[in-house]
């Protein structure tokens, strides 16, 4: 896959494409669905928070509405007057009552009214109370009730005519409004049937409910029979502490749930809502959902229109590529149409200035190349009239050798080996070993004719002997040596060849003498005519000589730059000619 990836410019940028447009979607995606979950979690809070609000508004104008009732049958008249009266009046216990009943049958929520005296005399209600649970909440609650103007009662049960009813009553004293001597108790129950009935139909979440506590956290009203007058951390443990007029909770029970609370002033009782953290979760899945297709679609047309743009791109890079490599390399390079300005405008522009740029060097190179040949077949026609000179000198060796005249047909025989190396069959090349013979046959037939003027020495590493590199390169060094080193010194002089390995890829050839050597003035005139540009066409060389020019040049023309010669001298002591040429010994 990788190899796969790497072979294409078009693919790897269609994946970084889509890689750079995938993850900042999906981290878009993953944000807004946190954003919108948590956005959807806190709606519902609120509008859970707003539903207790309302539900105790409700419970609120109940509780004013049964203090204000309790005023209001406190100051009646005849009420008064029944409990102040020292005598029984059955007409007015009849009228009390019948009042009462009248005004609890108008408020849904009164269970029933009841007025105790301290006379003894029969107590005042709107119904039959056969027991009550009321005396027994009093005796338990005794010292806070009487120590109170008003007191709310925790929940108990009344069995009366209508059947059991689970109550809980506002209890307060009745003073006479003429001395506010105590006459006696009145108590107004409110049925929790219909308290919990207000708190299933206050519209809240379908799968949850609401608890009314008390002020010691006792279950007063609840959707759950069986949770009544029980603590709520009965019923939900590890609740928490509901600190404040309001708040949060999270539940984590077996089913974890959001619990919302919220305190009805005045009183200290609590409504608390519980809602199921389900509901969320089919809310954030349909946001999922929502998301999920906002990205899915926005990464289709995300990757479309990316995939466009690089087809757009990449068209002309395709199409360089394929022109290059159907590049013919014997024929001129094609230009390359520029349509654009941009970067790949660019790039085409170079590639173009680049192909131009080939075919000059093409050109060039098939100068030098004509240089080279050129070169060569200078350095040929610098010999001897090689054929007839040589059939001729073939000629004299026979004849010296039937006379047994064994210098002249040495000498002849070494002019003879010299020619025939000259010619070579036209060759350009020949191994280390024949042309230092070819070096060797030189030096021998100028010290015949120059006896006692010098000497030679050749020192080659003979594993060097093999190996091909460009004939012809020796003899002109060595015949520099002694015609411009030791013929113009007095005495005998000497010339020594050195051939070694320079690294593993190059051979270094010097050629040194203890000739007169050349003054700085002199040296630095040589040097410059090796590098004159006019040196570099062998057109110009002086037909008389092959010099040191020619074989400059010509290293420079087989081996590059970096195998021309290098001539160190010193007056009166000598001159070292060196150059280094790869061991491969082809032509650059």
């Amino acid at each position: 896959m990788k190899r796969w990836f790497g072979k294409s410019l078009k693919r790897k940028l269609s994946l970084f494409l889509l890689f750079a447009i995938l993850l900042p979607l999906l981290l878009t995606g993953g944000i807004s669905y946190k954003i919108a979950s948590s956005i959807t979690e806190d709606k519902a809070k609120q509008s859970g928070m707003n539903t207790l609000r309302q539900i105790a508004g409700k419970l609120e104008f109940i509780i004013q509405d049964v203090e204000t009732m309790s005023l209001f049958i406190i100051g009646q008249r005849d009420i008064q007057a029944y409990l102040d009266d020292d005598k029984e009046d059955v007409l007015r216990f009849m009228t009390n009552v019948g009042f009462l009943t009248n005004l609890a049958f108008s408020k849904k929520y009164i269970s029933n009214i009841t007025i105790t005296n301290d006379s003894g005399r029969p107590p005042l209600s709107n119904t039959t109370v056969l027991r009550s649970g009321l005396p027994d909440v009093l005796k338990q609650n005794e010292e806070t009730y009487r120590s109170s103007v008003k007191w709310w009662s925790p929940l108990y049960e009344n069995q009366t005519t209508d059947g059991l009813k689970k109550v809980f009553s506002l209890v307060r004293p009745v003073r006479s409004y003429n001395n506010f001597k105590p006459l006696g108790t009145i108590s107004i129950s409110v049925d929790e049937e219909e308290i919990a009935r207000y708190l299933a139909e206050a519209g809240w979440e379908e799968s949850g409910f609401v608890l009314l506590l008390d002020s010691r956290d006792e279950i007063l009203s609840s959707g759950q029979p069986q949770w009544l007058n029980r603590p709520v951390a009965d019923i939900f443990p590890d609740i928490g502490s509901m600190e404040g007029d309001s708040g949060i909770l999270n539940y984590g029970g077996k089913e974890q749930k959001t619990i919302l609370y919220y305190t009805i002033p005045g009183l200290g009782w609590k409504l608390v809502g519980f809602i199921p953290t389900q509901i969320y979760t089919k809310q954030n899945g349909y946001v999922l959902m929502v998301t999920a297709s906002a990205v899915g679609l926005g990464l289709i047309l995300a990757a479309g229109l990316a995939l466009y743009f690089l087809q757009w791109v990449t068209r002309p890079l395709t199409r360089l590529t394929q022109n290059m490599k159907d590049i013919n390399p014997d024929e001129p390079i094609p230009h390359f149409e520029v349509r654009s300005t941009d970067e790949v405008g660019l790039l085409l522009r170079s590639y173009n200035k680049l192909s131009d740029r080939i075919q000059r060097l093409k050109e060039q190179v098939q100068k030098n190349e004509a240089m080279k040949k050129e070169a060569d077949i200078q350095a040929l026609q610098a010999q001897i009239n090689p054929h007839f000179l040589y059939n001729t000198l073939s000629s004299i060796h026979w004849i010296a050798l039937m006379n047994k005249d064994r210098q002249i047909a040495e000498m002849v025989g070494a002019l003879s080996d010299f020619l025939r190396f000259s010619l070579n069959k036209g060759e350009e090349f020949c191994p280390v070993q024949q042309e230092v013979a070819h070096a060797q046959n030189y030096a021998y037939i100028q010290s015949i004719r120059f006896p006692e003027q010098f000497h030679i020495e050749f020192y080659i590493d003979p594993a060097m002997l093999p190996i091909p590199m460009l004939k012809l390169l020796l003899q002109p060094l060595i015949e520099n040596s002694v015609i411009h080193g030791i013929q113009k010194k007095q005495s005998k002089g000497y010339v020594y060849v050195h051939g070694e390995l320079s690294g593993a890829a190059r051979m270094k050839f010097i050629v040194e003498d203890t000739g007169i050597g050349i003054d700085p003035g002199k040296l630095r005139e040589v040097r410059r005519n090796l590098t004159m540009e006019e040196a570099r066409t062998p057109a110009v060389q002086p037909r008389g000589g092959y010099g040191l020019r020619n074989v400059h040049q010509r290293l420079l023309l087989h081996y590059g730059p970096e195998a021309g010669l290098t001539i160190e001298s010193e007056p009166g002591k000598g001159t070292i000619i060196s150059f280094t040429i790869p061991i491969a010994g082809e032509p650059i």
